[in-house]
């Protein structure tokens, strides 16, 4: 398993070690004791699946209180993820991290909680799954807009689809402070 640190601290790009012949391939998505050999000593309570087509964007999504930090990964297709520092004091606030996750690189990508996150589906299809460190809490989740003219994501759509919700998200300077986690 090879990890690599990306332009923001604690997002982290994981390639990990395939074996394949003529029959196909087998990898780890995850493996506790690897992922704390480097350095990745986390607790996952919740596995999720998401299953979308091409243009579909979904977040970017962050919860406050109970944050989840997530490893993310396309079990079939391909995405473009993004991770956004939200976290108020943090040097990289504002600042986003994106890059492709396919069924063909098995790259994952790690968020740890105080980020915001996203994903558009760039292939016909995608299965796309992630293991969260906490529970799902609806009261806490809030939605940043996708497309945050003072985050610049660079979103290889030109008209993405969102849910109703997504559509409603607000940029992140109208968040009151309050409602973004804190730097620690």
């Amino acid at each position: 398993m090879k990890v690599e640190v990306t332009s923001l601290p604690g997002v982290l790009l994981i390639t990990p070690e395939v074996f394949g012949d003529a029959r196909g391939c087998f990898f780890e998505t995850w493996n506790r004791r690897r992922f704390a050999e480097s350095g990745l000593d986390i607790d996952f309570v919740q596995d999720n699946v998401s299953c979308s087509r091409r243009g579909i964007l979904r977040g970017l999504h962050f919860q406050n209180p109970h944050g989840q930090g997530k490893l993310v990964q396309a079990l079939q297709g391909e995405v473009f993820d993004v991770a956004v520092d939200v976290r108020r004091g943090s040097p990289t606030f504002g600042s986003w991290f994106g890059c492709f996750l396919s069924e063909v690189n098995r790259q994952q990508l790690f968020i740890p909680a105080g980020f915001a996150h996203g994903f558009c589906v760039t292939s016909e299809t995608a299965l796309f799954c992630y293991k969260c460190t906490d529970f799902y809490h609806p009261s806490s989740e809030f939605s940043l807009r996708w497309d945050d003219p003072a985050i610049g994501i660079e979103w290889p759509v030109v008209a993405a689809e969102l849910s109703v919700k997504d559509s409603a998200a607000a940029n992140l300077a109208d968040f009151p402070p309050d409602q973004l986690p804190v730097y620690r």
